[in-house]
Protein backbone atom coordinates (compact mmCIF):
# COMPACT_ATOMS: atom_id res chain seq x y z
CA UNK A 1 0.00 0.00 0.00
CA UNK A 2 1.53 3.28 -1.08
CA UNK A 3 1.71 6.63 1.24
CA UNK A 4 -0.45 9.20 0.65
CA UNK A 5 0.47 12.68 2.48
CA UNK A 6 -2.44 15.08 2.09
CA UNK A 7 -2.27 18.87 1.72
CA UNK A 8 -5.15 21.00 1.76
CA UNK A 9 -4.00 24.00 -0.37
CA UNK A 10 -5.26 27.60 1.33
CA UNK A 11 -3.53 30.20 -0.46
CA UNK A 12 -3.68 32.99 2.20
CA UNK A 13 -1.90 32.62 5.77
CA UNK A 14 -4.31 33.03 8.36
CA UNK A 15 -3.28 31.93 11.53
CA UNK A 16 -0.20 30.01 10.86
CA UNK A 17 2.13 27.67 8.92
CA UNK A 18 0.05 26.58 5.84
CA UNK A 19 1.62 23.34 5.79
CA UNK A 20 1.73 20.69 8.14
CA UNK A 21 4.80 18.62 9.54
CA UNK A 22 4.56 14.39 8.73
CA UNK A 23 4.86 11.70 11.22
CA UNK A 24 5.97 8.71 10.38
CA UNK A 25 6.43 5.30 13.16
CA UNK A 26 8.02 2.46 11.65
CA UNK A 27 8.38 -0.46 14.39
CA UNK A 28 9.02 -3.87 14.82
CA UNK A 29 8.25 -6.88 15.73
CA UNK A 30 10.68 -7.47 18.15
CA UNK A 31 10.62 -4.28 21.09
CA UNK A 32 13.37 -1.59 21.82
CA UNK A 33 14.88 1.72 21.70
CA UNK A 34 12.88 4.55 19.68
CA UNK A 35 14.97 7.27 17.86
CA UNK A 36 13.39 10.02 16.98
CA UNK A 37 14.82 11.53 13.68
CA UNK A 38 13.95 15.11 12.81
CA UNK A 39 14.70 16.55 9.40
CA UNK A 40 13.49 20.15 7.99
CA UNK A 41 13.75 22.56 11.28
CA UNK A 42 15.95 24.94 8.27
CA UNK A 43 14.21 24.90 4.94
CA UNK A 44 17.80 25.82 3.00
CA UNK A 45 18.89 22.51 4.17
CA UNK A 46 17.96 20.00 1.48
CA UNK A 47 20.87 16.85 3.26
CA UNK A 48 18.60 17.56 6.44
CA UNK A 49 15.30 16.74 4.65
CA UNK A 50 15.65 14.43 1.98
CA UNK A 51 17.49 11.90 3.65
CA UNK A 52 14.98 10.77 6.54
CA UNK A 53 12.18 11.47 3.85
CA UNK A 54 14.04 8.33 2.17
CA UNK A 55 14.11 6.41 5.27
CA UNK A 56 9.97 6.54 5.17
CA UNK A 57 9.65 5.03 1.98
CA UNK A 58 12.55 2.71 1.65
CA UNK A 59 13.48 1.20 5.12
CA UNK A 60 12.20 -1.20 7.51
CA UNK A 61 12.38 -1.87 11.30
CA UNK A 62 12.89 -5.39 12.78
CA UNK A 63 13.94 -4.77 16.16
CA UNK A 64 12.79 -1.49 17.77
CA UNK A 65 11.16 1.69 16.57
CA UNK A 66 11.89 4.62 14.71
CA UNK A 67 9.98 7.90 14.60
CA UNK A 68 10.69 9.79 11.90
CA UNK A 69 9.40 13.65 11.02
CA UNK A 70 11.26 14.69 7.85
CA UNK A 71 9.46 18.22 7.48
CA UNK A 72 9.35 19.44 10.34
CA UNK A 73 9.49 23.77 8.96
CA UNK A 74 7.68 22.76 5.69
CA UNK A 75 6.77 25.72 4.73
CA UNK A 76 10.37 27.42 4.51
CA UNK A 77 11.00 24.09 2.74
CA UNK A 78 8.92 24.53 -0.39
CA UNK A 79 10.11 28.39 -0.55
CA UNK A 80 14.51 27.17 -0.30
CA UNK A 81 14.82 29.40 2.86
CA UNK A 82 16.15 29.00 6.31
CA UNK A 83 12.93 30.32 8.10
CA UNK A 84 10.19 32.02 6.47
CA UNK A 85 8.99 33.01 10.26
CA UNK A 86 12.25 33.45 11.54
CA UNK A 87 14.79 31.13 12.56
CA UNK A 88 12.59 27.86 14.41
CA UNK A 89 15.71 26.37 16.29
CA UNK A 90 15.76 29.23 17.90
CA UNK A 91 12.17 29.19 19.55
CA UNK A 92 12.47 26.31 22.00
CA UNK A 93 13.08 28.01 24.92
CA UNK A 94 10.19 30.53 25.00
CA UNK A 95 8.16 31.06 21.90
CA UNK A 96 4.78 33.52 21.40
CA UNK A 97 1.51 31.57 20.65
CA UNK A 98 0.88 34.50 17.94
CA UNK A 99 4.08 33.37 16.21
CA UNK A 100 3.28 31.07 12.92
CA UNK A 101 6.04 28.34 13.79
CA UNK A 102 3.76 27.72 17.62
CA UNK A 103 2.06 25.12 16.04
CA UNK A 104 4.50 22.94 14.75
CA UNK A 105 7.13 23.92 17.90
CA UNK A 106 4.12 22.85 20.22
CA UNK A 107 3.93 19.89 18.98
CA UNK A 108 7.37 18.60 17.96
CA UNK A 109 8.38 19.28 21.70
CA UNK A 110 5.42 16.89 22.85
CA UNK A 111 7.05 14.56 20.29
CA UNK A 112 10.59 14.88 21.64
CA UNK A 113 9.20 14.55 25.60
CA UNK A 114 7.05 11.29 25.01
CA UNK A 115 8.04 8.57 27.36
CA UNK A 116 8.93 6.11 24.31
CA UNK A 117 11.56 8.50 22.93
CA UNK A 118 15.59 7.50 23.83
CA UNK A 119 16.87 9.33 21.42
CA UNK A 120 16.62 12.68 19.17
CA UNK A 121 18.00 13.59 16.32
CA UNK A 122 18.53 16.66 14.25
CA UNK A 123 19.97 16.72 10.78
CA UNK A 124 20.97 19.97 9.00
CA UNK A 125 23.42 20.99 6.67
CA UNK A 126 26.42 23.52 7.91
CA UNK A 127 28.45 25.95 6.35
CA UNK A 128 32.21 25.07 6.19
CA UNK A 129 34.18 22.10 7.70
CA UNK A 130 34.33 21.42 11.28
CA UNK A 131 37.57 21.43 12.27
CA UNK A 132 39.43 21.58 15.83
CA UNK A 133 42.22 24.19 14.43
CA UNK A 134 41.88 27.27 12.04
CA UNK A 135 42.91 26.20 8.89
CA UNK A 136 41.08 28.99 6.64
CA UNK A 137 37.91 30.41 6.23
CA UNK A 138 36.26 26.81 5.08
CA UNK A 139 38.09 24.75 7.85
CA UNK A 140 38.31 26.07 11.07
CA UNK A 141 36.19 25.91 14.55
CA UNK A 142 34.19 28.10 13.55
CA UNK A 143 32.39 25.52 10.91
CA UNK A 144 29.67 23.25 11.68
CA UNK A 145 29.45 21.28 8.79
CA UNK A 146 30.68 17.60 8.59
CA UNK A 147 30.12 17.66 12.24
CA UNK A 148 28.03 16.12 15.12
CA UNK A 149 27.15 18.42 17.56
CA UNK A 150 26.41 18.25 21.26
CA UNK A 151 25.21 20.38 23.81
CA UNK A 152 27.31 18.65 26.72
CA UNK A 153 29.61 15.80 26.84
CA UNK A 154 27.12 13.48 29.11
CA UNK A 155 24.03 13.47 30.57
CA UNK A 156 24.21 11.65 33.92
CA UNK A 157 22.15 8.67 34.78
CA UNK A 158 20.24 8.34 31.49
CA UNK A 159 20.41 5.85 29.02
CA UNK A 160 22.32 6.70 25.87
CA UNK A 161 23.30 9.79 27.92
CA UNK A 162 27.38 9.22 26.96
CA UNK A 163 26.85 11.99 24.46
CA UNK A 164 30.84 12.04 23.84
CA UNK A 165 31.77 8.81 23.54
CA UNK A 166 28.62 7.69 20.69
CA UNK A 167 29.59 10.85 18.80
CA UNK A 168 33.68 9.79 18.46
CA UNK A 169 32.50 6.10 17.62
CA UNK A 170 30.19 7.57 15.02
CA UNK A 171 33.14 9.67 13.93
CA UNK A 172 35.56 6.64 13.91
CA UNK A 173 33.12 4.68 11.61
CA UNK A 174 32.40 7.46 9.35
CA UNK A 175 35.82 8.35 8.70
CA UNK A 176 36.48 4.61 7.90
CA UNK A 177 33.71 4.51 5.33
CA UNK A 178 34.37 5.29 1.73
CA UNK A 179 33.81 8.92 1.70
CA UNK A 180 33.48 11.28 -1.74
CA UNK A 181 36.44 13.44 -0.92
CA UNK A 182 38.90 12.70 1.97
CA UNK A 183 38.41 16.42 3.51
CA UNK A 184 34.56 15.02 3.74
CA UNK A 185 36.25 13.71 7.29
CA UNK A 186 33.43 14.32 10.22
CA UNK A 187 34.65 16.08 13.63
CA UNK A 188 32.76 16.42 17.05
CA UNK A 189 31.68 19.68 18.30
CA UNK A 190 30.41 20.33 21.63
CA UNK A 191 29.04 23.40 21.92
CA UNK A 192 28.74 23.27 25.80
CA UNK A 193 25.46 24.96 25.50
CA UNK A 194 24.38 25.71 29.36
CA UNK A 195 27.87 27.89 29.89
CA UNK A 196 28.96 29.16 26.85
CA UNK A 197 26.21 29.29 24.30
CA UNK A 198 23.32 31.76 24.85
CA UNK A 199 22.18 31.08 21.33
CA UNK A 200 22.05 27.32 21.61
CA UNK A 201 20.03 27.83 24.51
CA UNK A 202 17.11 28.25 22.53
CA UNK A 203 17.45 24.91 20.14
CA UNK A 204 16.00 21.90 19.51
CA UNK A 205 18.84 19.81 20.94
CA UNK A 206 18.91 21.79 24.11
CA UNK A 207 15.12 21.38 25.09
CA UNK A 208 16.09 17.86 24.53
CA UNK A 209 19.07 17.48 26.40
CA UNK A 210 16.68 19.86 29.67
CA UNK A 211 14.25 16.87 29.43
CA UNK A 212 16.84 14.20 30.03
CA UNK A 213 16.59 13.00 26.46
CA UNK A 214 19.77 12.72 25.07
CA UNK A 215 20.41 14.11 21.34
CA UNK A 216 22.50 15.41 19.48
CA UNK A 217 22.36 17.42 15.54
CA UNK A 218 24.14 15.45 12.34
CA UNK A 219 25.39 18.33 10.03
CA UNK A 220 26.28 18.03 6.49
CA UNK A 221 28.22 20.84 4.81
CA UNK A 222 26.76 23.38 3.04
CA UNK A 223 30.05 23.55 0.99
CA UNK A 224 29.23 20.35 -0.26
CA UNK A 225 27.04 20.66 -3.46
CA UNK A 226 26.31 17.22 -4.22
CA UNK A 227 22.73 16.17 -2.88
CA UNK A 228 23.08 12.76 -2.63
CA UNK A 229 26.55 12.87 -1.29
CA UNK A 230 24.85 14.46 2.11
CA UNK A 231 22.22 12.51 2.04
CA UNK A 232 24.62 9.80 1.50
CA UNK A 233 26.15 11.09 5.00
CA UNK A 234 23.39 11.53 6.81
CA UNK A 235 21.95 7.94 5.88
CA UNK A 236 25.34 6.54 7.48
CA UNK A 237 25.06 8.38 10.11
CA UNK A 238 21.69 7.63 10.96
CA UNK A 239 22.12 4.09 10.80
CA UNK A 240 25.43 4.43 13.26
CA UNK A 241 22.71 5.65 15.73
CA UNK A 242 20.70 2.80 15.32
CA UNK A 243 23.54 0.55 15.82
CA UNK A 244 24.29 2.03 19.04
CA UNK A 245 21.26 2.02 20.15
CA UNK A 246 20.40 -1.73 19.40
CA UNK A 247 17.47 -0.91 16.66
CA UNK A 248 17.63 -3.36 13.90
CA UNK A 249 16.97 -2.23 10.53
CA UNK A 250 16.40 -3.24 6.47
CA UNK A 251 16.84 -1.14 3.58
CA UNK A 252 15.83 -2.06 -0.01
CA UNK A 253 18.83 -0.27 -1.78
CA UNK A 254 22.85 0.00 -1.93
CA UNK A 255 23.78 2.69 0.61
CA UNK A 256 25.57 4.54 -2.18
CA UNK A 257 25.79 7.71 -4.10
CA UNK A 258 24.47 6.30 -7.36
CA UNK A 259 21.50 4.51 -5.80
CA UNK A 260 20.88 7.51 -3.93
CA UNK A 261 20.89 10.06 -6.60
CA UNK A 262 17.99 7.58 -8.37
CA UNK A 263 16.00 7.76 -5.04
CA UNK A 264 15.96 11.10 -4.75
CA UNK A 265 14.72 11.50 -8.13
CA UNK A 266 11.23 9.28 -7.42
CA UNK A 267 9.25 11.97 -6.77
CA UNK A 268 6.38 9.96 -6.96
CA UNK A 269 2.89 11.48 -7.93
CA UNK A 270 0.11 13.45 -6.92
CA UNK A 271 -3.74 13.23 -6.90
CA UNK A 272 -6.01 16.50 -7.26
CA UNK A 273 -9.38 16.66 -5.61
CA UNK A 274 -9.63 12.85 -5.95
CA UNK A 275 -10.11 13.13 -10.03
CA UNK A 276 -6.75 13.52 -11.70
CA UNK A 277 -3.36 11.90 -10.71
CA UNK A 278 -0.73 13.60 -12.14
CA UNK A 279 2.85 11.60 -12.24
CA UNK A 280 5.74 14.07 -10.88
CA UNK A 281 8.90 12.05 -12.42
CA UNK A 282 9.58 12.79 -16.17
CA UNK A 283 6.64 15.35 -15.55
CA UNK A 284 7.08 18.21 -18.39
CA UNK A 285 7.55 21.62 -16.80
CA UNK A 286 4.14 23.40 -17.52
CA UNK A 287 0.69 21.45 -17.74
CA UNK A 288 -2.19 23.59 -19.27
CA UNK A 289 -5.71 24.05 -18.25
CA UNK A 290 -5.55 22.04 -15.33
CA UNK A 291 -9.25 21.65 -13.64
CA UNK A 292 -8.98 23.10 -10.16
CA UNK A 293 -11.70 24.05 -8.10
CA UNK A 294 -11.35 28.43 -7.02
CA UNK A 295 -10.37 27.25 -3.49
CA UNK A 296 -9.89 24.73 -0.95
CA UNK A 297 -8.09 22.26 -3.26
CA UNK A 298 -7.22 18.66 -2.17
CA UNK A 299 -3.41 17.72 -3.53
CA UNK A 300 -2.56 14.23 -2.23
CA UNK A 301 1.07 13.01 -2.70
CA UNK A 302 2.74 9.76 -2.40
CA UNK A 303 6.49 11.88 -1.66
CA UNK A 304 6.11 13.09 2.11
CA UNK A 305 8.15 15.86 0.66
CA UNK A 306 5.04 16.90 -1.77
CA UNK A 307 3.89 20.52 -1.49
CA UNK A 308 2.09 23.00 -4.07
CA UNK A 309 3.23 26.78 -3.49
CA UNK A 310 0.64 29.72 -4.97
CA UNK A 311 2.94 31.75 -7.46
CA UNK A 312 -0.53 33.59 -8.51
CA UNK A 313 -0.35 32.68 -12.67
CA UNK A 314 0.05 29.17 -11.75
CA UNK A 315 0.71 26.65 -8.51
CA UNK A 316 4.11 25.24 -8.85
CA UNK A 317 4.55 21.88 -7.22
CA UNK A 318 7.65 21.15 -5.33
CA UNK A 319 8.85 17.69 -3.83
CA UNK A 320 10.94 19.51 -1.03
CA UNK A 321 12.97 22.84 -2.67
CA UNK A 322 12.92 21.13 -5.92
CA UNK A 323 10.49 22.44 -8.45
CA UNK A 324 8.93 19.93 -10.75
CA UNK A 325 5.91 21.62 -12.41
CA UNK A 326 3.72 24.35 -13.20
CA UNK A 327 0.09 24.01 -13.11
CA UNK A 328 -2.17 26.29 -15.08
CA UNK A 329 -5.81 26.41 -13.53
CA UNK A 330 -9.29 26.13 -15.56
CA UNK A 331 -11.43 26.59 -12.69
CA UNK A 332 -14.66 24.59 -12.61
CA UNK A 333 -17.14 23.56 -9.43
CA UNK A 334 -16.35 20.37 -9.94
CA UNK A 335 -19.96 19.14 -9.86
CA UNK A 336 -20.87 15.85 -11.33
CA UNK A 337 -23.44 13.12 -11.02
CA UNK A 338 -21.08 10.26 -11.49
CA UNK A 339 -17.41 9.65 -10.45
CA UNK A 340 -16.66 6.59 -12.60
CA UNK A 341 -16.57 4.96 -16.58
CA UNK A 342 -16.70 2.08 -18.71
CA UNK A 343 -12.99 1.53 -20.74
CA UNK A 344 -11.31 -0.55 -23.09
CA UNK A 345 -7.48 -1.06 -22.51
CA UNK A 346 -6.22 -2.72 -25.34
CA UNK A 347 -9.76 -4.24 -26.10
CA UNK A 348 -10.20 -5.54 -22.45
CA UNK A 349 -13.46 -4.12 -20.84
CA UNK A 350 -13.25 -2.41 -17.14
CA UNK A 351 -14.82 -0.36 -14.68
CA UNK A 352 -12.67 2.61 -13.48
CA UNK A 353 -13.35 5.64 -10.99
CA UNK A 354 -12.20 9.24 -11.93
CA UNK A 355 -8.86 10.00 -10.84
CA UNK A 356 -6.94 6.54 -11.76
CA UNK A 357 -4.06 5.95 -14.05
CA UNK A 358 -4.30 3.20 -16.46
CA UNK A 359 -1.53 1.34 -18.66
CA UNK A 360 -2.06 0.51 -21.80
CA UNK A 361 -0.01 -1.86 -24.34
CA UNK A 362 -1.16 -0.48 -27.37
CA UNK A 363 -5.01 0.89 -27.60
CA UNK A 364 -7.45 3.04 -24.80
CA UNK A 365 -10.93 3.44 -25.77
CA UNK A 366 -13.75 4.99 -23.58
CA UNK A 367 -17.07 3.32 -23.73
CA UNK A 368 -19.71 5.23 -25.46
CA UNK A 369 -21.75 6.63 -22.76
CA UNK A 370 -23.77 9.80 -23.61
CA UNK A 371 -23.84 10.80 -19.60
CA UNK A 372 -20.59 12.38 -20.85
CA UNK A 373 -18.76 14.54 -22.98
CA UNK A 374 -15.48 12.85 -23.41
CA UNK A 375 -12.60 15.03 -24.49
CA UNK A 376 -9.13 13.14 -25.53
CA UNK A 377 -6.56 15.87 -24.54
CA UNK A 378 -4.42 16.54 -27.74
CA UNK A 379 -6.83 13.99 -29.60
CA UNK A 380 -8.42 16.33 -33.03
CA UNK A 381 -11.48 14.99 -34.14
CA UNK A 382 -13.76 16.74 -36.44
CA UNK A 383 -17.40 17.56 -36.16
CA UNK A 384 -17.46 15.33 -33.15
CA UNK A 385 -18.67 17.22 -29.47
CA UNK A 386 -17.36 13.86 -27.39
CA UNK A 387 -14.32 11.56 -28.26
CA UNK A 388 -16.05 8.53 -26.61
CA UNK A 389 -16.40 5.06 -28.68
CA UNK A 390 -12.87 5.35 -30.72
CA UNK A 391 -9.96 3.45 -30.03
CA UNK A 392 -6.68 5.34 -29.86
CA UNK A 393 -3.10 4.49 -29.93
CA UNK A 394 -0.02 6.73 -28.24
CA UNK A 395 0.46 8.04 -32.19
CA UNK A 396 -2.80 9.43 -32.47
CA UNK A 397 -2.23 11.97 -29.86
CA UNK A 398 -0.71 15.56 -30.58
CA UNK A 399 3.23 14.56 -28.81
CA UNK A 400 2.89 18.24 -27.40
CA UNK A 401 0.09 17.81 -24.80
CA UNK A 402 1.40 14.71 -23.53
CA UNK A 403 2.29 15.11 -19.24
CA UNK A 404 5.26 13.58 -19.83
CA UNK A 405 8.69 14.50 -21.71
CA UNK A 406 8.79 11.06 -22.83
CA UNK A 407 5.42 11.47 -24.52
CA UNK A 408 3.98 8.25 -23.08
CA UNK A 409 1.32 9.75 -20.82
CA UNK A 410 -1.67 11.67 -21.84
CA UNK A 411 -5.15 12.80 -20.09
CA UNK A 412 -8.40 12.15 -20.55
CA UNK A 413 -11.41 14.82 -19.66
CA UNK A 414 -15.00 13.99 -18.81
CA UNK A 415 -17.45 16.93 -18.31
CA UNK A 416 -21.30 16.83 -17.60
CA UNK A 417 -22.48 20.36 -19.81
CA UNK A 418 -19.84 22.70 -18.80
CA UNK A 419 -19.18 20.69 -15.72
CA UNK A 420 -15.61 18.83 -15.15
CA UNK A 421 -16.07 15.43 -13.46
CA UNK A 422 -12.86 13.65 -13.71
CA UNK A 423 -10.06 12.74 -15.49
CA UNK A 424 -8.36 9.41 -16.22
CA UNK A 425 -4.51 9.49 -16.81
CA UNK A 426 -3.38 7.20 -19.27
CA UNK A 427 0.18 5.50 -19.76
CA UNK A 428 1.03 3.58 -22.80
CA UNK A 429 4.15 1.29 -22.16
Amino acid sequence: MRNIFLILFFPILLFGAIRDFSIFELSGKEPGNTLLVIGGIHGDEPGGYFAPALVTKHYSITKGNLIVVPNLNFDSIVLNRRGIYGDMNRKFHEISKKDADFTPVSRIKELITDPRVDFVINLHDGHGFYRNEWENSIFNPLAWGQAYIIDQKSIDDVRFGNLDEITLRMVQRLNKSNLAIDHHTFSVKNTETKHKDEQMQMSLTYFAITHLKPALAIETSKNISELDTKVLYQLRSMEAIMDEMGIEYHRDFELNKESIDTLIKEYGEVVINERFTLPLEGSKDAIYYVPLKSKENKFEFTHPLGAVVDRKEFLQVMVGNIPIVRLYPQYFDLKCSKNSTTVFVDGVQTEVRFGEKISAKKTFMVKEDPAFRVNLIGFVTKDRVSQDGIEVKKSDFIPRFSLDKEVKTFRVEFYQDENFCGTLTVVYE
